[in-house]
């Protein structure tokens, strides 16, 4: 049996804990699957057998064990923040998309196209850099509320 260099050394208090989180949150969460990690390597269960068992990758495993080790169980529950791009456009602006598009389009077009929809938020002071047109179609796409109706949204079916 493989040495585990990050010991889980669960007290009650922690074990009890854990197994109310695993009852009263949504069973697929990342805290829950933690918190799985954490009770099975208390047990001494082996990385790869609770890996297996929790459904997550041998590292992830060794990443939980390690941040329990070091820096306690809420550490160990938490993911690091993960990075991402800052959206382009804010609450805002994407509200003014949002009414731009359901307003009537300009003159010798049938309906706004996504580009027109950028165009025009350039030209009116929207944004301050322009904006691609996939950028405006996840804004609109976002903002459709259809849930089997026929036209229930910002985008025309």
């Amino acid at each position: 049996m493989p040495i585990q260099k990050y010991k889980v050394d669960l007290s009650k208090a922690e074990r009890d804990s854990l197994k109310e989180l695993i009852q009263t949150e949504a069973p697929r969460s990342r805290r829950v699957k933690h918190a799985k990690i954490l009770l099975e390597s208390d047990r001494g269960m082996s990385a790869a057998r609770v890996a297996d068992w929790v459904g997550v990758g041998h590292s992830t495993v060794e990443r939980t064990r390690q941040r329990y080790a070091e820096s306690g169980l809420e550490a160990a529950l938490k993911d690091k923040p993960r990075p991402g791009v800052a959206p382009k456009l804010d609450g805002k602006q994407a509200a003014y998309v949002v009414a731009l598009a359901c307003s009537d389009a300009p003159n010798g077009q049938e309906k706004w196209s996504m580009q027109l929809l950028a165009d025009k938020l350039v030209e009116l002071g929207v944004v301050d850099q322009p904006v691609s047109h996939d950028t405006v179609g996840r804004v609109l796409k976002k903002m459709t509320s259809s849930h089997g109706a026929k036209n229930n949204g910002v985008l025309p079916k």
